[in-house]
């Protein structure tokens, strides 16, 4: 599973879990958000067994993995420990996926955020139509038009008309695939040390949602994936449904 976190003690782990958990709520609340349509992802990245199941105890279900691979093993080993427990974990897909780990992403991930071509939608399409089951999806759009990110370009489909029609054809290609459903948008906003520089991604991205829904009414798309441990209070004021959340949580990875 790679270098892993120096993960906090139970109790500390449980102190900024809960800590966090109140930060959500409190931001909500003064936004006229309700807490029910928001999801806590916590990213699981280099994260021990111990640490997801301590946060599993403390009655956290959604969990989400950047590394096919890694996240294979994690799932593995937690499935084994839980057997049949009548409350699993949901685990999430939040990083880019090559073409060749389609086919175990499919068996592994409840939702996968990082949808950012339409040749990936084909392959995930393939390998659920082969599993005889759905993959729910969300698509990863590039609001901030920085070339280092991936996901259908969308940073200006109010003024550029090509590129709103091309995200249209690419939407309707997916849309169409058999044993996908399309349940959101996802998207990253710039590193930065000033939260408030994401809110124009954010809200963009909710623009976007509406945009989509009004060309494709019939699409089940909900769900905004948007905001992380530095900016995921101004994420919950511009509508965000998932919140995908590490260092809060966990502390900051150990990168040496």
């Amino acid at each position: 599973m790679g270098k892993q976190n120096q993960t906090l003690s139970s109790d500390s782990l449980a102190t900024s879990y809960n800590e966090t958990l109140a930060h959500i709520q409190d931001v909500a609340q003064r936004a006229g958000r309700a807490l029910d349509d928001i999801t806590l992802i916590a990213v699981t990245k280099n994260q021990s067994i111990e640490a997801i199941e301590r946060l599993y105890e403390l009655g956290h279900r959604d969990f989400g993995e950047n590394r096919v691979a890694e996240a294979s093993t994690k799932i593995a080993l937690f499935s084994a420990q839980l057997q049949s427990n009548p409350s699993p974990p949901i685990w999430h897909m939040i990083g880019h996926i090559q073409s060749r780990k389609a086919r175990t992403s499919v068996s592994l991930f409840n939702l996968i955020h990082s949808v950012d071509t339409i040749k990936l939608a084909k392959r995930l399409s393939r390998f659920a139509a082969e599993s005889d089951t759905t993959v729910s999806i969300l698509l990863q759009c590039n609001v901030s038009g920085e070339h280092t990110k991936s996901g259908f370009t969308a940073s200006d489909i109010v003024h550029n008309t090509t590129q709103w029609s091309d995200l249209v054809n690419s939407i309707s290609q997916i849309a169409g695939l058999p044993n996908l459903k399309v349940v959101g948008l996802m998207t990253m906003a710039p590193i930065t040390n000033e939260p408030e520089k994401s809110r124009p991604i954010f809200r963009n991205l909710r623009i976007l949602k509406d945009k989509i829904l009004q060309r494709f009414p019939r699409l089940p798309i909900k769900h905004l994936s948007m905001g992380m441990s530095a900016d995921y209070a101004i994420a919950i004021q511009e509508g965000a449904t998932m919140l995908r959340i590490g260092t809060s949580i966990f502390g900051h990875r150990n990168t040496k």
